[in-house]
């Protein structure tokens, strides 16, 4: 393959003497061309010393030698045959100016196609004594260059190599890996374009990007490693904070929205709906809400609030101040169990007022939809609550000033952007609160959410107490049922909740088998019901309602209930096979107890059989508050999956790593700021590249299109 003919998108089939085998392996990791191979970084490096092992092939045919466990051995190969004998086996022979070696293969014939006279090896093993010659068996090998050297300089004792080690799997091993890399890694690094100026590297020791990779894939030295590291975790951190910063600065000085002012009068009306003392941190909150609300720049607030922090009168405070000035407010949740309760909860607090609210989801006959859609076309609704069916197409309101999504990270972006564009005006847009009681890391607000302000509900209402949670082994289980048998007939209530629906070969407690044993068990003398998600809404809601009532003790349930469940009298939860949930879930289904006056206690049935199941219930068990929480789930999982990236739409980082990239997190997003204030658009000529590689990493996720 010709120099003009090889690019980055060179597919690894046509590279030179690549086996058909190895392209198919290579395909199963996800990699298919050159730039797949150059963005495979190594997981590890071995650090060997070649020359401190023994080096001549002489020195390891010693009887001394014969007795050592494994060394190094290099040498050019004379011979390649199938051996004789009951086991399948391959013999090479390789040499080198002092003397040769048997490196013998079982149950590996592939060994016959890959080897040839003439071509230079080293071998790690054991080397044994075998009748006249001296053998290793199965050693670990990998191909030289044709002019390595094989016998060991004089002064070379103290070299030292490093080895990358990659991700693999059972099809190619990393040796096989790194000799297909190596094979292209020069021509690919040369077409390598750096996208930041050689002035802002050197003021941050960055390497460029051409040596970052090189660096990467055949480190000389340590150093090289951490300096390449740096640079492309530091340029993934900036292309996030860039796209951010962009996105903010474009809301900020290209969009408008309704102001909302806060006169004394509307305050009060607001005040006047609201039966109950706010807690020091609503008082907050609501304030810098109404604030954002008075100006014309678009609000983008995210709003954090742990389980029963009281969430919803916040926002509903936001929404009145709309409805004072004769504009419409929306709020959507993910589902219908949660908007259910957010507009009983409002609907309760605006009784004997004139505000007229609704709830629009998909189980809204067809007929009511249709009046409802109309209703909210003519202004005649002031507050719609509802699920997706609000963000249909044909759902368009006649003044939306304000949308409130709560459990946002349940939203995809597009999803979210739909209620933005609830206008004819392609400039003109709500003001957006963003409402979550998963708790976000500062660590992960500043990447996911890094274009939104911020406020946290850091207070619980008076009266509330911390749930205690303890933590119980399956065999245990039965004196738990005992204990919530007894708080029913204390007249509290409880959920007990189960992992799966139906039984399987999971092993896992499910709920239909559960149901019947509690019924037949610890809990015959209580009034017991399931509840999942494959109910309809009527079944679902009917249950609920009785629950509600006290005409059940006990639900018996999936995660449905995990948000959107307000029943003060439960005091009790249960959760079977805890360890399978994730933290931030587990803490939410937590909060459907004690949110009365009376304390309320969870327990968590676990045998866990990961170290990492174990983090996640000592955690829960050390404390209550969802911020240490969420840190925790961090420092267990990673950022990954968390708060729903995935369901976001925001790429993974490749090398990047939070918490530990906080430092780098925080650079970037300084030198972001400054770059978006000095260029908004990235337009100068010498940010071309930046702009194109930063759009294509973030702008589908962030909405850019319309940027620019």
């Amino acid at each position: 393959m010709t120099a003009t003919t090889f690019q980055l998108t060179t597919l690894i089939a046509d590279l030179p003497g690549v086996e058909q085998m190895t392209v198919e392996a290579t395909q199963h990791l996800g990699l298919r061309c050159v730039a797949d191979l150059l963005l495979h970084l190594p997981m590890r490096y071995q650090h060997t010393r070649p020359w401190q092992a023994i080096g001549p092939i002489i020195d390891a045919t010693t009887e001394q030698a014969t007795a050592e466990d494994h060394v190094e051995v290099r040498g050019e190969v004379v011979s390649v045959k199938r051996g004789f004998g009951r086991t399948p086996k391959v013999e090479v022979v390789i040499d080198d100016p002092t003397g040769d070696i048997t490196l013998v293969f079982f149950n590996q014939p592939w060994i016959q196609r890959r080897l040839h006279p003439g071509q230079k090896l080293a071998a790690i093993g054991t080397p044994r004594a075998y009748r006249s010659s001296v053998q290793m068996a199965n050693p670990t090998w990998r191909a030289l260059d044709d002019d390595a050297v094989l016998i060991p300089p004089s002064d070379a004792s103290d070299l030292v190599q490093i080895q990358p080690v990659y991700p693999a799997s059972e099809a190619i091993a990393s040796p096989r890996l790194a000799a297909v890399i190596q094979s292209c890694l020069d021509q690919a690094v040369a077409l390598l374009e750096d996208h930041l100026t050689d002035a802002w590297r050197r003021d941050r020791n960055l390497p460029t990007l051409a040596d970052a990779y090189l660096h990467l894939h055949r480190p000389d030295f340590d150093d090289q490693i951490a300096s390449a590291r740096r640079r492309l975790v530091l340029d993934e951190l900036l292309m996030l904070q860039l796209a951010v910063m962009m996105k903010r600065h474009h809301r900020r000085t290209a969009l408008h929205a309704q102001m909302l002012a806060r006169t004394e009068q509307v305050q009060r009306r607001i005040e006047s709906r609201i039966p109950f003392e706010l807690t020091t941190a609503q008082r907050r909150v609501i304030d810098e809400i109404a604030q954002d609300l008075e100006s014309s720049i678009p609000m983008n607030r995210l709003l954090q609030g742990d389980v029963g922090s009281g969430k919803t009168v916040v926002a509903l405070a936001a929404m009145l101040q709309a409805v004072a000035h004769g504009k419409q407010a929306a709020l959507v949740a993910p589902t219908e169990l949660l908007a259910e309760q957010h507009a009983r909860t409002l609907q309760a607090l605006l009784r004997d007022s004139e505000v007229k609210l609704c709830l629009l989801t998909g189980s809204v006959a067809a007929a009511r939809r249709s009046r409802l859609v109309n209703d909210i076309a003519t202004g005649d609704v002031n507050i719609v609550v509802g699920t997706h069916a609000v963000l249909t197409e044909d759902v368009i309101f006649a003044d939306l000033a304000i949308a409130v999504t709560d459990e946002q990270h349940r939203f995809g972006v597009r999803q979210r952007a739909a209620l933005r564009d609830k206008s004819g005006d392609q400039l003109h847009a709500p003001h957006q609160l963003v409402m979550t009681a998963t708790p976000i890391p500062r660590t992960l607000s500043l990447t996911i959410f890094g274009d939104l302000d911020y406020s946290v509900l850091d207070e619980l209402p008076p009266g509330r107490t911390p749930v205690e949670t303890v933590s119980v082994t399956a065999a245990e289980a039965h004196a738990v049922y005992d204990d919530l048998a007894q708080a029913v007939g204390r007249g509290e209530r409880g959920y007990v909740v189960a992992a799966v629906i139906d039984e399987s070969e999971s092993g896992l407690v499910d709920l239909h088998s559960h149901l019947e044993w509690l019924r037949n068990g610890p809990l015959q003398h209580c009034r017991i019901e399931a509840l999942h998600g494959r109910m309809d809404t009527d079944t679902r809601e009917s249950i609920m309602e009785r629950f509600r009532r006290g005409e059940l003790d006990v639900l018996v349930a999936t995660t449905v209930i995990e948000v959107g469940v307000d029943v003060p009298e439960a005091t009790r939860i249960v959760i079977e096979n805890a360890d399978r949930f994730g933290l931030a879930q587990l803490h939410q289904l937590r909060g459907r107890v004690g949110r009365g006056s009376c304390p309320g206690r969870c327990v968590l049935i676990a045998d866990p059989s990961t170290d990492e199941g174990q983090r996640r219930i000592e955690a829960m068990v050390e404390t209550t508050d969802g911020f240490r929480i969420a840190e925790r789930d961090l420092e267990i999982r990673g950022p990954g999956e968390l708060f729903g990236a995935r369901q976001s739409g925001i790429p993974p980082f490749r090398v990047a790593r939070l918490p530990r990239d906080m430092e780098l997190l925080s650079l970037a997003r300084r030198d972001a700021e400054a770059w978006i204030d000095a260029d908004p658009l990235l337009q100068a000529p010498e940010h071309a590249l930046l702009r194109k590689r930063m759009l294509k990493a973030h702008g589908r996720w962030l909405g850019l299109g319309d940027v620019g």
